[in-house]
């Protein structure tokens, strides 16, 4: 008798067990779930590309990269190079073009009549290229071969400060309101649907500037930010840098508050509508680094929402944050603004990252990443499934 009703008795307590203990943890099990459910897109890099540069050619840093509709890779050469390797190369042209397989399809550019320290591209739907520079106070555009200058905002050389000079080298006020120029802008975009210019301005200034299709100054958004409104996650101020600025097939304006931690997203007229927090992973934010101060910035690390590229899905789905404190991507869903996984980490070899920078995915769904400080390259990174 002791042996037929053991059984039952002892499998009715292990259940109730097993129940109290599912139920202490619903939220790890469904998280556990939900991310298990998520198809998340992986890729691997291709140490192939780009092909090896023609004439001696020595990248230094790459600010930025951009992919026009037929999948071809414009990055933005800084140009400088170390002692060593002035003996036996040179410097190569300020915007270099790469076919999708990594050959060098053009390059060219003026480096006196270009931004200052190039920092950001897009090509429009008509193929011209607009172009970036902190360091500066305009943003142009150039026909796709850099044949002709199509359109500059701002004059060179001057800034909007307090009395024009850089304010990033200087202790001179950024103004943050003129109509005809700039102060260290870093991200470009323009709007498909009517020509509209989203300026991202940038290190010294603290907005969003909108321009129409021929210059002319149509509204800004954004101010300084204390420290607190941004731990807060209050919307529409910026901390430092306001670093990308990009417009989604929702119609929103995603902009990469690189210091703040976090995308903001606004409707085109500049009302906030939510934060997508990108937090630090691996680095303490306390953590100094040498060339802050250059950059527009005195303490912590340069922070995580370094530039955005979206999947090339009609509701892009995800959204791809390069993160210039942990050297690696983030994948996140759009929608939600959940993380889904990262790509890559800090090191040298191929595909790992040093100063991940700026980024950009072409119409197949792959991604690039350009490197400043450290990495001074473009790497691709290949979608596998």
């Amino acid at each position: 008798m002791k042996n037929r009703t053991w059984v039952p008795v002892t499998a009715a307590v292990l259940c109730a067990l097993w129940l109290v203990v599912w139920s202490s943890f619903p939220k790890q099990v469904a998280a556990q779930s939900a991310q298990q459910s998520v198809d998340v897109p992986k890729f691997e890099v291709d140490p192939f590309w780009p092909k090896q540069l023609p004439d001696n050619w020595v990248t230094g840093e790459i600010g930025g990269v951009c992919v026009d509709a037929q999948d071809h890779v414009f990055i933005l050469n800084r140009g400088e190079l170390y002692p060593k390797e002035k003996l036996s190369s040179k410097p190569g042209p300020p915007i270099i073009e790469f076919d999708p397989d990594g050959n060098v399809a053009n390059a060219w550019g003026d480096r006196e009549a270009l931004p200052k320290s190039l920092h950001g591209c897009f090509v429009d739907k008509h193929g011209n290229i607009w172009i970036t520079g902190n360091h500066d106070g305009i943003v142009q555009a150039y026909t796709h071969d850099g044949g002709k200058m199509l359109l500059q905002i701002g004059t060179k050389g001057k800034f909007d400060s307090a009395d024009g000079s850089d304010s990033g080298l200087s202790e001179v006020w950024a103004m943050n309101s003129s109509h005809v120029s700039f102060n260290s802008p870093a991200g470009v975009a323009v709007d498909p649907a009517n020509g509209d210019v989203y300026v991202a301005d940038g290190y010294q200034n603290r907005r969003v500037a909108v321009f129409d299709q021929e210059g002319h100054f149509l509204r800004q958004w954004g101010r300084q930010g204390s420290e607190a409104e941004v731990d807060a996650g209050v919307g529409g101020v910026f901390l430092q840098v306001v670093h990308c600025v990009v417009i989604g097939n929702d119609n929103l304006v995603y902009v990469c508050d690189r210091n703040g931690n976090r995308l903001q997203v606004f409707d085109k007229m500049g009302n906030f509508k939510r934060n997508i927090l990108i937090p630090f992973s691996k680095v303490s934010h306390r953590i100094p680094q040498a060339g802050n101060a250059l950059l527009g910035y005195t303490g912590g690390t340069p922070g995580t929402a370094c530039w955005l590229a979206f999947s090339p899905d009609k509701a892009q789905k995800y959204a791809y944050v390069a993160d210039c404190t942990d050297d690696e991507v983030r994948i996140f869903d759009r929608a939600t603004g959940q993380q889904l996984a990262t790509l890559g980490k800090s090191g040298h070899q191929a595909g790992q990252m040093a100063s991940v920078h700026t980024m950009a995915a072409d119409s197949k769904g792959n991604i690039y990443t350009a490197e400043t400080q450290y990495g001074r390259r473009v790497q691709k990174f290949k979608l596998v499934n």
